[in-house]
C-alpha cells in the first residue's frame, strides 16, 4: 500500500470509532509508531480537525463527516462473500438488515463494481448448514439479544434445555454472543440459577424484552470466555491415525480439541487438548480399528472399560 492509500485509509479508521489508539493504527499496517504520527500530522495539515491526547488516542471533531467513500472491487466482493455466510448462519432478521444495508453499500459503488457484484453473485455460495439456524427458534432472537446487550435490558426466555422435557422461564442478563461448534451461543447472568450461563439460541423458544434495564456491572464477553477456558481443566492426547481415514475427519476433529498434527509416515500423529477423557473416547472408538492412542494412559483406560461395557451389552 503506498502513503497516499494508507493515509486516506487511516482517515477512514479514524472516523469509525470515538477514539483510536496510535498502536491499533500501528498493528494495522505493520508501520512503526513514528509513521503513524508522521501520517496523522498529514492529515492535519490537510485541515483535518484531529483530536490527539497522550496516552487516550485520536478522534475527529463531532460532525465532520467525508462524502460517501468509494469501495474497491477487491471490498466490494468481500461484502458480498459475508453475505453470504450471513444468509445461512444468521436470524431472519439479522439477515434481512445485512441485505439493507448492502443495497446502500452497492448504491455508492461505481458502475464496473456493480457489474463485478451481479457477474459474481451466483459464483460464491455458502452451503447451507445441515441444522438450519432457524429450526425451532425465534427468527429474530440474535437481533433482540444484540439489542438487549447494548441497551442493558433484561430478557424473558422460555428455554428448552438439553436435558429437559419441557422449556423453563428464564428472566437474564445477556451479555455477548458468538458462534461455535455450528451453533450461537448466548452468554448472560441467569436470574433463575443464579450464575452465568451459556444459552444455545436454536434453544431459546420464545423471548421478549422487558422494561427493566439491569445495572450490575457484568465481565466482558472476551474475559468471560477467556476466564471459563483458562478455569477448565484440560488433558493432552496423542492419538495416531491413520492417512486413510484422517483425512475425513474434518471438522470433527476440532470438537474435540484438536490442536496440531505431525506427518508420521502413513499415519498423522494428532494432539488434543480434551475437556472431556470420556467424550474424546467415544469419538476415538469410531476409527479405533486405523488408529493408536499414544497417550495418557487415563484415554486407553476409558476406551478399555467402554469396550468392556459394549461386549456386556451385546451378551444380553
Amino acid at each position: 500500500m503506498n502513503r497516499i492509500d494508507r493515509v486516506t485509509a487511516i482517515l477512514i479508521q479514524l472516523q469509525s470509532k470515538k477514539v483510536v489508539k496510535a498502536q491499533e493504527i500501528a498493528d494495522r499496517f505493520s508501520i512503526s509508531l513514528r509513521t503513524v504520527y508522521r501520517d496523522i500530522n498529514t492529515l492535519e495539515e490537510a485541515g483535518i480537525p484531529i483530536i490527539g491526547e497522550a496516552g487516550v488516542g485520536y478522534s475527529i471533531m463531532e460532525g465532520y463527516r467525508l462524502p460517501p467513500v468509494m469501495f474497491t472491487k477487491e471490498e466490494a466482493t468481500a461484502f458480498l462473500t459475508a453475505e453470504k455466510f450471513i444468509e445461512q448462519f444468521t436470524d431472519a432478521s439479522t439477515s434481512a438488515q445485512y441485505q439493507s444495508a448492502m443495497y446502500k453499500i452497492k448504491a455508492v459503488l461505481r458502475g464496473t463494481e456493480k457489474d463485478t457484484l451481479e457477474n459474481m453473485n451466483d459464483r460464491i455460495q455458502v452451503v447451507k448448514p445441515y441444522i438450519p439456524f432457524n429450526k425451532g427458534s425465534v427468527d429474530n432472537v440474535l437481533q433482540i439479544l444484540i439489542h438487549a446487550i447494548s441497551d442493558k435490558h433484561v430478557l424473558k426466555l422460555k428455554y428448552q434445555a438439553w436435558d429437559t422435557k419441557q422449556p423453563t422461564e428464564r428472566h437474564i442478563e445477556p451479555i455477548g454472543v458468538f458462534f461455535a461448534s455450528d451453533s450461537w451461543h448466548a452468554i448472560a447472568f441467569c436470574r433463575l440459577r443464579n450464575d452465568y450461563r451459556d444459552f444455545r439460541v436454536d434453544r431459546i423458544k420464545g423471548v421478549s424484552t422487558t422494561v427493566e434495564q439491569f445495572t450490575t456491572e457484568h465481565p466482558s464477553l472476551k474475559e468471560y470466555l477467556e476466564k471459563v477456558y483458562k478455569d477448565r481443566e484440560l488433558t493432552t492426547a496423542v492419538i495416531r491415525i491413520h492417512k486413510d481415514v484422517a483425512k475425513y475427519l474434518g471438522r470433527q476433529k476440532h470438537s474435540h480439541g484438536f490442536v496440531l498434527e505431525v506427518d508420521a509416515g502413513d499415519y498423522m500423529e494428532m494432539t488434543f487438548l480434551s475437556q472431556s477423557i470420556e467424550g474424546l473416547a467415544r469419538w476415538y472408538l469410531m476409527f479405533a480399528d486405523y488408529s493408536e492412542i499414544l497417550q495418557p494412559q487415563s484415554l486407553k483406560d476409558t476406551v478399555h472399560g467402554l469396550i468392556e461395557k459394549y461386549f456386556a451389552n451385546l451378551k444380553k
